[in-house]
């Protein structure tokens, strides 16, 4: 909060993950680059939330089924839909990354002050 006051902004990195010993060079960014990287990650997120999801409704039938280690299946099948919820959460920030790539590209083509959204 302090820094913003200051006049220092938040900063976009793009992509940061970089082959160890490589630095990011702060230079022309690839936007077609960054945008598909976050829709491969949204993808991912959205087959993880499906995957924690279905695990989730097996436990849920298992636990109905054997009555005997209901409890565990219950547990199980509980941390499955917190998983699955996580991944949604995931998949939003990814869509969002992506949306924030797109305007990046749209501005720097244009020419237009940058401006930094939190949400």
């Amino acid at each position: 909060m302090a820094e913003e006051k200051q006049g220092h902004h938040h900063h976009h990195l793009h992509l940061h993950h970089h082959k160890e010993g490589e630095e990011y060079s702060g230079g022309d960014v690839d936007y077609e680059k960054e945008k598909k990287h976050h829709k491969h990650l949204e993808h991912l997120g959205e087959l993880g939330a499906v995957a924690a999801g279905a695990y989730s409704l097996h436990e849920k039938h298992e636990a109905k089924k054997d009555s005997e280690h209901s409890h565990g299946h219950k547990i199980k099948e509980e941390v499955a839909e917190v998983a699955a919820v996580g991944a949604g959460g995931f998949v939003l920030h990814e869509h969002h990354e992506k949306k924030e790539a797109k305007r990046e590209e749209k501005e720097d083509h244009h020419g237009k002050d940058h401006h930094h959204h939190l949400f």
